[in-house]
């Protein structure tokens, strides 16, 4: 069976090609049909399809436009015009309305960990086929001397610096910003580009000005235009601001390879915008948007940048060049910067990245024996084309633990009950889902979905231990939740836990609890809690459920832990819940009342070697202060427990620290008190000893 037609290589049909080449020669129907000898009617009926001129007509029509034939008979290219791409301003409202900046830019801040969460989500959003995964790579470039010439050149810079001088002179948050990085520019002359690139998935789809991916990302706000069956993570349309709130020139250029052809290609669709604040240039007022490309010849967009069909060339000037013909977009971001001052060096940019997109998407990078990854995530720095730095995203590096669990449940490789280290145990937890306003019968329960809670001892160098990782649809991370009242002694654990399409399964319920969760999530996507398309869409009771389920997988890993009888291979750093503590009573004495006891120890070493300890205790009532002496002291393999000692105690609301003492007031039943080791006082490492605290009395008696 012969293969479909190509559509990059057959190009589009004549009609629509033939009817924009005449446009952008500015010649009309009349006007060809006169120099070809023809009707009038007869080129009419080229331009609606309903007839096709002949090979030796395709030949003068050629002729005439000053193309080859090739042109005419592959409609892959249009007919090389006059009209070079330029930037186009949009002119101010007619009505004197101004805007001093694009408030959807300011929703978020313009953190490159934020900027990482969004746009990798709108490519998982878009990921095209299934049975391979989304490769995003974001590419930090630094560029000086020649090189960065050559780039504001192919920009076209010089036609900018009039409406940035202008727009730079405002008391407005976004003119000062513009000062600032414009001042750096001229200064330091050097500019850091920030390249995301997405394969495998849609691309910039759509016509230039109405409905499509093209448009909701190019020419609107607050357009998500997510076609993903329900399945998306973004749902308001605010995410790609990101992009411009990360340019500390507002300014980001655009290279799709669409995943369906316009105007009969899909490689190298390219455009820039710039978003500036309301500005005057030469007595001529603007709006403040605006948009490199190619001058639109529609009648009703006359004069306005519309995106065109690059070369390699151009291509290589504006650094949008892509890696093959896969389908998807570059934004390549220019003035990149993290504006929380956290990340200024190129190195601490590439890191911050990385650890970004493992924080958020580890769960989507991790594939099972019967599918592969969601996610596949690189992160490269370059001075001047020169690799610098260079990573994959590796999960199981980032979050062993947490990887580990959700790689048994892809697996089929979880338990009922946990016997060893590596094990993950399984359960299920119950999710309502609160019916439509507009469905089911008043006072109805709702649907009931059985989220997935996978649970896994902690590995030694996890940082946040006993806390539930939250997450549906394309298994980006929505929150961390620490279940309340744990039992006494709960050894560390991870947890996560799946809900709607993250847990891999379809059907009624799962849409239902997939659109209830994102209905519950705020343009952060980073919590599910009450917004106003929950209390506005769903009946009565919306919270009350989400509050249960909460409750419900806190109840539920209660229950996991109270099974476990599993024992640790001890790694050096292992730390058991050994709190002893002295009530001061003889040997064989009586004792007049009871004592305080542990409900929880959390610890881990920090980078120094030393110890950060937290204590939760559980006190009985008295009528005088409990007053503790907290020892730390070092459980090396041979010899005795060498004391170590205490770089700072810190009481909570409950207690106070004294001059190495932890004072609990009268009345008070619970408490909790942190300490951090003095690495200079430990006889080893931190890491190759196992830490235990006793909490005996202090001497002298009551406070």
């Amino acid at each position: 069976m012969p293969e479909s037609p190509n559509p990059t290589i057959h190009g589009e049909a004549f009609g629509p090609w033939l009817k924009r080449q005449l446009r952008r020669a500015e010649m009309s129907q009349a006007d060809l049909a006169l120099k070809l000898g023809k009707t009038r009617a007869a080129v009419s009926a080229w331009i609606t399809g309903r007839a096709e001129p002949r090979e030796e007509t395709k030949a003068r029509i050629a002729e005439i436009l000053g193309t080859d034939l090739a042109s005419v008979v592959t409609r892959t290219v249009d007919v090389p015009t006059g009209r070079p791409v330029s930037w186009h301003h949009r002119p101010a409202h007619a009505d004197g309305g101004r805007e001093y900046g694009n408030a959807a830019a300011f929703a978020f801040d313009a953190d490159l960990s934020v900027l990482a969460r969004e746009a990798t989500q709108n490519s998982l959003d878009e990921r095209c086929s299934d049975h391979s995964p989304v490769r995003v790579r974001y590419t930090l470039h630094e560029l000086d001397g020649e090189h960065l010439d050559a780039f504001l050149d192919a920009l076209r810079w010089h036609e900018l610096v009039p409406h940035y001088e202008e727009a730079s002179r405002g008391n407005q948050k976004v003119s000062r910003s513009l000062r600032s990085a414009l001042s750096d520019l001229s200064q330091e002359r050097r500019l850091r580009l920030l390249r995301v690139d997405d394969y495998n998935a849609a691309g910039l789809t759509g016509p230039e000005y109405s409905d499509g991916r093209f448009a909701a990302v190019v020419r609107r706000q607050l357009d998500s235009h997510k076609v993903t069956g329900g399945r998306a993570g973004g749902s308001y349309g605010l995410g790609k601001a990101t992009l411009w709130a990360t340019s500390r020139f507002g300014l980001v250029l655009i290279n799709s390879t669409l995943s369906e052809p316009y105007e009969g290609r899909t490689v190298g669709r390219v455009i820039g915008r710039l978003d500036l604040p309301w500005h005057e240039v030469g007595g001529e007022a603007y709006a403040g948007p605006a948009w490199l490309g190619e001058p639109d010849t529609e009648p009703e967009h006359e004069g306005v940048s519309r995106s065109w069909w690059a070369d390699d060339d151009t291509l290589r000037g504006l650094h949008l060049e892509r890696s093959g013909t896969d389908p998807g977009t570059s934004f390549l971001i220019v003035g990149a910067y993290d504006a929380s001052g956290a990340a200024e060096s190129l190195q601490e940019m590439h890191d911050k990245l990385v650890q970004s997109l493992a924080n958020d998407f580890w769960a989507a990078m991790i594939g099972g024996r019967t599918a592969g990854p969601l996610l596949e995530a690189h992160v490269t720095t370059l001075l001047n084309g020169d690799v610098r730095f260079q990573d994959q995203v590796d999960p199981h590096a980032h979050h062993a633990a947490l990887s580990r669990a959700l790689q048994a449940y892809l697996d089929g490789d979880t338990v009922d009950e946990l016997t060893s280290a590596n094990q993950v145990v399984r359960a299920d937890v119950p999710l309502v889902v609160t019916p439509l306003k507009d469905q089911g019968r008043p006072r109805d329960k709702g649907r009931e979905h059985l989220a997935v809670l996978l649970l896994t001892p902690a590995d030694d160098d996890d940082g946040q231990i006993n806390h539930v990782t939250c997450m549906r649809g394309n298994r980006m991370t929505i929150t961390e939740q620490r279940p309340r009242d744990l039992p006494l002694g709960t050894p560390p654990f991870r947890a996560v836990l799946l809900a709607g399409y993250a847990t891999g399964r379809d059907g009624e319920d799962v849409a239902l609890a997939e659109a209830f969760l994102r209905a519950s999530e705020p343009p952060e996507h980073d919590r599910w809690d009450r917004t106003e398309e929950l209390t506005t869409t769903y009946q009565r009771g919306s919270l009350t459920r989400l509050k249960d389920f909460r409750a419900e997988i806190d109840k539920t890993v209660r229950s996991l832990l109270g099974k476990r009888e599993s024992t640790r291979s001890g790694g050096p750093a292992a730390l058991r819940e050994l709190l002893k503590l002295d009530t001061g009573a003889g040997a064989g004495g009586r004792r007049s009342q009871s004592f305080p006891t542990v409900r929880n120890v959390e610890a881990r070493v920090d980078d120094r070697g030393a110890w950060h300890v937290t204590v939760h205790l559980r006190l009985p009532h008295a009528d005088d202060a409990w007053v503790l002496s907290p020892v730390a002291k070092f459980d090396v393999r041979s010899g005795g427990r060498p004391s170590v000692g205490w770089e700072s105690l810190v009481g909570s609301e409950t207690c106070r620290a004294d001059s190495g003492t932890i004072i609990v007031e009268p009345g008070v039943r619970s408490a909790v008190f942190s300490g951090v080791t003095d690495p200079a006082t430990h006889p080893v490492r931190g890491g190759y000893a196992r830490l235990t605290v006793d909490v005996p009395k202090a001497r002298g008696g009551v406070a």
